[in-house]
């Protein structure tokens, strides 16, 4: 049987750097970003060896700050493959001796996969509404799923695909071949926007203003209705990747005429990159910065040698009417494909107040 118990940062870390590739959300580092929990990493043991790996967020509960929600975030980095209960019941019983009333995590694995082209099909007829009223490519995550069900995990996973934690659905751009493999992948949109960006002028660098992303993406969330963070978060974020490691975080300006038009951070782990927060200005979209600042990015994973470019969270919607239809229409035209996980899932471990726990949460988004 498999044990588990604490390892310290830097086990962490050099188990991380020995992997193909790892979420960004399960890197000892992103425990100095999520400084509003308490975090642990910890590791599994075949016998002396260590064989798998994981960042532990504890989120306590209102009023019981003895209580956690044990949180790994797309993770932990173990072997998924393998019959689950020798991996997951070890964990279960440390976090419940260590206090946890709970433990929720997101086994990065596929449950399906939608090409480029199904997408756009689907979304031009209309009786499909879904990606899963499309046929997609079978993945081993329908497996994990069930051996999940069998020992009493719930599923966090709501409709939309957008819950509390993180995205179930993505869209993912291969990265196999060269950069004209990749633009003969795009659209022609796509490539007609990357290709005015650069006749207009648009230069990107890589630089360290933050505080000029920070309005940027201020006034994108005051223009598209949603919460902007902090700048603190950022310059945090910032400080606590690059401390790991020097090329794990980037940020991306594109200028016009000296003027900041679109700006994008890109996180790399391995032979993965993740376009992770981006901002626009309202004028001179005419010049397309953020194509520009997408493609600059591509082609800096490219030549990292990554083999998988995310661009995150998508909805499942592929009705032409929903408003969400719009983040896909872009994504696609990466000509990439759409990813579903197996989402998240919850151990409860003292019934009791995991029920409790529940309720509050419900109460917050009413």
């Amino acid at each position: 049987m498999l044990s588990v118990a604490p390892i310290s940062s830097a086990e962490h870390l050099a188990f991380v750097r020995a992997q193909h590739s790892v979420s960004f959300l399960q890197t000892p580092a992103w425990a100095h970003v999520k400084t509003e929990w308490r975090s642990e990493s910890l590791g599994w043991y075949d016998g002396e060896r260590l064989v798998g790996a994981g960042l532990v967020l504890h989120r306590p509960v209102p009023r019981l700050e003895r209580y956690t929600l044990a949180y790994l975030a797309e993770g932990p980095v173990i072997d998924w493959t393998d019959a689950l209960d020798q991996w997951l019941r070890p964990l279960a019983t440390y976090l419940k001796a260590n206090g946890a009333f709970a433990v929720r995590l997101g086994p990065p694995v596929r449950t399906g996969t939608w090409t480029a082209a199904q997408v756009k099909e689907g979304i031009a007829d209309p009786a499909i509404r879904r990606l899963t009223d499309l046929p997609s490519v079978e993945a081993p995550g329908s497996r994990v799923t069930k051996q999940l069900e069998a020992a009493g995990w719930l599923p966090q996973n709501p409709v939309d695909g957008f819950g509390t934690g993180h995205p179930q659905y993505n869209f993912e751009l291969p990265l196999g071949g060269s950069e004209d493999d990749v633009l003969r992948g795009m659209n022609q949109l796509w490539r007609r926007n990357i290709k005015k960006a650069a006749k207009a002028g648009v230069e990107v660098t890589v630089g360290d203003d933050l505080k000029a992303f920070h309005e940027l993406y201020v006034h994108t969330a005051e223009r598209d209705h949603f919460t902007p963070r902090p700048l603190r978060y950022f310059e945090t974020m910032f400080a606590a990747l690059r401390a790991e490691d020097p090329d794990r975080i980037r940020l991306y300006l594109a200028h016009h005429e000296g003027e900041l038009v679109a700006a994008a951070i890109m996180v790399r782990v391995g032979a993965q990159a993740w376009y992770s927060y981006g901002a626009s200005a309202t004028e001179k979209r005419e010049v397309r910065g953020s194509n520009a600042c997408q493609w600059a990015m591509i082609r800096d994973a490219i030549a990292a040698g990554c083999d998988v470019y995310s661009l995150r969270g998508i909805t499942p919607t592929l009705d032409a009417d929903d408003p969400h239809v719009g983040l896909i229409q872009f994504k696609v035209g990466t000509g990439g494909q759409a990813v579903r996980y197996v989402g998240e899932w919850d151990l409860p471990l003292r019934p009791l107040i995991y029920r409790a726990f529940d309720v509050y949460l419900r109460r917050r988004r009413k």
